[in-house]
């Protein structure tokens, strides 16, 4: 599995098919802003601009942050928005949807973050590193993976 050195932190690569069913059942297409923090190579944010109206990755790492716009440009993807700079720096309260593959516990920063920035829900991919303080809404698993959907 590919897995990059950001610098600040670990990319890991998300798988899109899973990406893809969690989303359907999550329906995310009720939700009409989506922000992935960390978006990497940018495949789970092209594919919730699939769901909805508008969606943002903000990705730290240069040539990532490059592939995302690469990916994006092939497949003429004009609802995906991508900046290349470090997620803390971003708000996210305007958004109905942010997604996080955390590599970091959450008591390091992030959950700090979205206890007083989350305004809709949080779409947690994999099994470690979930928040401390934030509601479950619903978890599933999609190929083995889990997927946990939360609210503040």
């Amino acid at each position: 599995m590919p897995l990059w050195d950001t610098g600040r932190g670990f990319w890991g690569h998300a798988i899109a098919d899973e990406i893809y069913e969690a989303f359907k059942k999550i329906n995310l297409h009720r939700h009409k802003s989506f922000i992935d923090l960390g978006s990497g190579d940018g495949k789970v944010v092209l594919t919730a601009a699939l769901f909805c109206k508008r969606s943002v990755g903000i990705e730290i790492d240069n040539g990532l942050f490059k592939k995302s716009l690469e990916m994006q440009k092939k497949l003429n993807i004009p609802n995906a928005l991508f900046f290349n700079s470090d997620f803390y720096q971003h708000s996210i309260s305007e958004f109905d949807a942010v997604f996080v593959y955390p590599d970091a516990p959450m008591h390091r920063g992030l959950e700090k973050k979205l206890l007083n920035e989350l305004n809709g829900k949080l779409i947690h991919y994999g099994h470690h590193f979930h928040p401390q303080s934030l509601k479950v809404e619903d978890n599933f698993l999609v190929n083995g993976t889990l997927v946990t959907v939360y609210t503040k």
